[in-house]
């Protein structure tokens, strides 16, 4: 069995201060993909104890250093790393990272840690978020080829059905389920025949949710956001055994405003 998290850590640093280091422990997954490092490599390894292989790709954009970074972490040898998603100009912001592994039954599996920034409906910061989601696309279909395992993890700020999010009808006009955004998730789970591991195994939500505001009492009254996935080509997604969502018993022991999102596969 190999067991998958995702997590948008909210910078690395704060994240294992709340207590993310506990979490790790306990929930013991096999490779776990991080986004929001927000710290430089040498930063990033030395929060993590031995047997850990890492995939970094921090952002080379003065702009972009401490805000994003992803990484994939693994307990499996690591073989190949890439950081490109296929434009210059997306691939220095250090939102995209993929890692070649061999899992233990011999199967090649690429896992990609992908963070999608938020935008702002009518803005260039809006077209830059839906130009990314357009080139993830090409880049998920061309990591198929060959009919390799593949599996996308992260934040994409997105929220694909109403089922997604508790306040859908006031948000219908916002950054995050804007119809173009969710268009995008149609065409790969619908046209494309990615499959959505959490919802594909769980059923009709509401929910679960995977991030909330720190503010007010969104977490305590679970007005939640369901932006973080697992998406897997469909040969794998029929390996799924169990998903999960990890999310913190209470507002005081949250390491992050985003939950862990957690898969099994019998791979």
């Amino acid at each position: 069995m190999l067991t998958v998290a995702t997590v948008n850590v909210n910078g690395v640093r704060a994240a294992q201060r709340r207590g993310m280091g506990r979490w790790l422990a306990d929930a013991a997954p096999d490779v776990v993909c991080l986004q929001e490092v927000r710290a430089p490599d040498d930063v990033l390894r030395a929060h993590l104890d031995d047997g850990w292989h890492c995939a970094h790709a921090e952002p080379a954009l003065d702009g972009h250093r401490g805000r994003a970074g992803v990484a994939v972490l693994s307990r499996l040898p690591v073989t190949a790393v890439r950081d490109e998603v296929g434009a210059p100009e997306l691939d220095a912001c250090g939102r995209w990272v993929e890692a070649d592994l061999v899992t233990a039954g011999g199967e090649p599996l690429t896992v990609v840690s992908v963070y999608v920034h938020t935008g702002e409906a009518g803005t260039p910061r809006q077209d830059q978020k839906e130009a990314f989601l357009q080139q993830m696309t090409d880049r998920m279909e061309a990591l198929r080829v060959g009919g390799r395992h593949v599996l996308v993890c992260g934040d994409l700020n997105v929220a694909h059905r109403e089922d997604d999010l508790r306040n859908w009808r006031g948000n219908l006009r916002r950054a995050g389920f804007l119809p173009q955004e969710r268009a995008v998730l149609d065409r790969w789970f619908d046209e494309l025949g990615w499959v959505d591991v959490v919802r594909a195994h769980t059923g009709p939500g509401p929910g679960p949710y995977s991030w909330w505001s720190w503010r007010g009492r969104a977490f305590d009254n679970d007005t939640g956001w369901r932006i973080d996935y697992q998406i897997a080509t469909p040969e794998l997604a029929k390996r799924v055994v169990a998903t999960r969502v990890d999310r913190a018993p209470s507002y005081a022991e949250r390491w992050s405003d985003h939950a862990p999102v957690v898969a099994t596969y019998d791979v």
